[in-house]
C-alpha cells in the first residue's frame, strides 16, 4: 500500500464510521422528542421511560460523533493539504456554521438530559426538538460541503488561482440540494430501521413488550415514510447526476458507449477490458428515462470520456447496484407496515412482520455506505471535480501507511466500545425504564 492509497484508505474508514454516528445523531433525537410529546400530552409513565432511554442513545452517538468528525477536520488538512490550501478558503463557510450548530446541539442536549422536573415541561422538550434541528442542519451543512467538491462553484479559476470568491455560491452549490436531500432521507431510513429492527427483536423475545412496542411504532413509522421517500430523492439525484456528472453516471451504469435509448442494467458483471457487463438483466431505454425522463434521448457513456478521467467502474457499479437493492426491500417492507397500520390490523404485531424488521436492521446502513461509495469513487480521478485531481491534493509526508493502520485500531476500539454500551443500554431497560416513572430513578 503506497501512501496515496493509504490515505485515501484512512479517510474511507473515517468516513465510514462517522457517517453511522453522525446518520444517529440527526435523527434519533426526532424520536426522542415525539415519545417525549406523546407523554406530555398522555401522562404515560412508558414514554417518559422511552424517552429517557433513547436520550442516553443520542448522549452516546453525540459523543461518538463529535470524536470521529473532529478526527476527519484534522485529516483534511493533514493528509490533503494541498486540496484545503485552496478550497479552505471557499468552502470555510459551511464548516464554521457546522461548528456554531454543533455547539447548539451540545447545549441543547445538556439542558435536555438534565433538564427532567427543572425546567416548564414544555421548555424541557423544545430542546429535544433543537437537538434534533440543530444536528440535521449541522449534516445538511457538511453534506453542501461535500456537494461543492461534485459541483464547485462560488469562485473563479484561472492560471492555477482562485480569485472571486464567494462562500454563499459555495454553500448553495448546484448539487446541495440533491445531496442534502438525499441524505437526510436516507439518515431517517436507516435509522428508523435500525431501531425499529432492535426494539422488534425485543418484542419477539418477549421482554419488556410495552417498552419495546412503542419504541418500535414510532421508529417505524420515521424508517418506512424515509423509505417509500427515498425513491423519489434518488430519482431526482439520478437525474442531476446525469447532467453534470456524466462519468459517475455511466461508472454507476456500466454504461460503456454513448447511445440513445440506453437500457438500464440490474446487476451484472463489468467487463472493463471488452466494455460489456455480462449477466445482467436489460431495461431498454431505461437508463435514458432515468437520467433524462425520455426513453429514447441519449446517454454519454464512458467512451466520451478521457481514459485518464475515467472513475473505477466495478466499485462504482456494485455500490450503485447495492444501494438501489436495498433501498428497493425496505420499500418494500415499509408498504407493508403501512398496509399492516391503515388496513391489516391483524398483522402489526405478526412474528413475520417483526422478523423482517429485524432482519432489515442494518440494510439502512449498509446502503448509506455504498450510496457514500457511489459518491466519492465515482468523482475519482477528481477531488474538485473538473478542478484538481485527488492525486495531486495528497499529502508529500511519507509514513502515511502506519496512520492507516494506528486509525483503524482508533475506529475499531470505538466501535467496539459503542457496541457494549448500546448492549449495556438494552439490557438494562427492564432495571431502569421499564417501570413506572413514579419509580424512575433519578439521574
Amino acid at each position: 500500500m503506497d501512501d496515496f492509497i493509504a490515505a485515501r484508505s484512512q479517510m474511507a474508514l473515517s468516513l465510514g464510521f462517522h457517517i453511522v454516528f453522525s446518520c444517529i445523531g440527526m435523527v434519533m433525537p426526532f424520536f426522542m422528542a415525539v415519545s417525549h410529546y406523546y407523554y406530555l400530552k398522555t401522562n404515560q409513565p412508558v414514554y417518559r421511560n422511552v424517552t429517557k432511554a433513547w436520550s442516553k442513545g443520542v448522549a452516546i452517538f453525540f459523543a461518538t460523533g463529535a470524536v470521529s468528525g473532529t478526527v476527519l477536520s484534522f485529516e483534511l488538512g493533514l493528509l490533503w493539504p494541498k486540496f484545503m490550501l485552496h478550497a479552505g478558503p471557499i468552502f470555510g463557510l459551511p464548516f464554521s456554521l457546522e461548528g456554531t450548530a454543533f455547539f447548539i446541539e451540545a447545549i441543547a442536549l445538556g439542558f435536555f438530559l438534565y433538564g427532567w422536573d427543572r425546567f416548564n415541561k414544555w421548555f424541557h422538550w423544545f430542546t429535544g426538538v433543537v437537538v434534533g434541528v440543530s444536528g440535521l442542519v449541522s449534516g445538511i451543512l457538511v453534506v453542501a460541503a461535500n456537494a461543492w467538491m461534485n459541483t464547485p462553484t462560488g469562485f473563479t479559476f484561472a492560471n492555477g488561482q482562485y480569485s472571486d470568491i464567494d462562500p454563499i455560491k459555495a454553500i448553495f452549490n448546484p448539487a446541495w440540494f440533491s445531496q442534502s436531500l438525499h441524505m437526510s432521507i436516507a439518515a431517517f431510513a436507516a435509522t428508523g430501521f435500525a431501531v425499529a429492527g432492535i426494539h422488534a427483536l425485543m418484542m419477539l423475545k418477549r421482554k419488556n413488550v410495552v417498552f419495546h412496542t412503542k419504541a418500535f411504532k414510532i421508529a417505524a413509522v420515521f424508517g418506512a415514510a424515509a423509505a417509500i421517500l427515498q425513491p423519489l430523492s434518488g430519482d431526482i439525484s439520478a437525474k442531476f447526476v446525469a447532467r453534470t456528472q456524466p462519468a459517475k453516471l455511466a461508472a454507476m451504469e456500466a454504461h460503456f458507449t454513448t447511445e440513445k435509448s440506453a437500457s438500464l442494467i440490474i446487476g451484472g458483471i463489468p467487463d472493463e477490458k471488452n466494455k460489456e457487463v455480462n449477466y445482467a438483466l436489460k431495461i431498454p431505454g431505461g437508463l435514458s428515462f432515468l437520467a433524462n425522463g425520455d426513453f429514447k434521448s441519449e446517454v454519454k457513456g464512458l467512451d466520451s470520456i478521457p481514459e485518464e478521467e475515467r472513475p473505477p467502474v466495478a466499485i462504482s457499479h456494485y455500490a450503485f447496484q447495492i444501494m438501489v437493492a436495498l433501498g428497493m426491500i425496505m420499500m418494500g417492507i415499509a408498504i407493508m407496515y403501512f398496509i399492516a397500520v391503515i388496513r391489516k390490523k391483524q398483522w402489526r404485531n405478526s412474528r413475520w412482520l417483526l422478523q423482517l424488521f429485524v432482519w432489515a436492521t442494518p440494510l439502512g446502513f449498509i446502503a448509506v455506505e455504498a450510496g457514500w461509495t457511489v459518491t466519492e469513487v465515482g468523482r475519482q480521478p477528481w477531488i474538485i471535480y473538473g478542478v484538481m485531481k485527488t492525486k495531486d491534493a495528497v499529502t508529500p509526508m511519507p509514513g502515511i501507511v502506519y496512520s492507516f493502520y494506528l486509525f483503524s485500531a482508533v475506529y475499531l476500539s470505538l466501535a467496539l466500545i459503542v457496541i457494549f454500551m448500546l448492549y449495556r443500554q438494552i439490557k438494562m431497560v427492564d432495571k431502569l425504564y421499564d417501570i413506572p416513572a413514579g419509580e424512575q430513578v433519578k439521574n
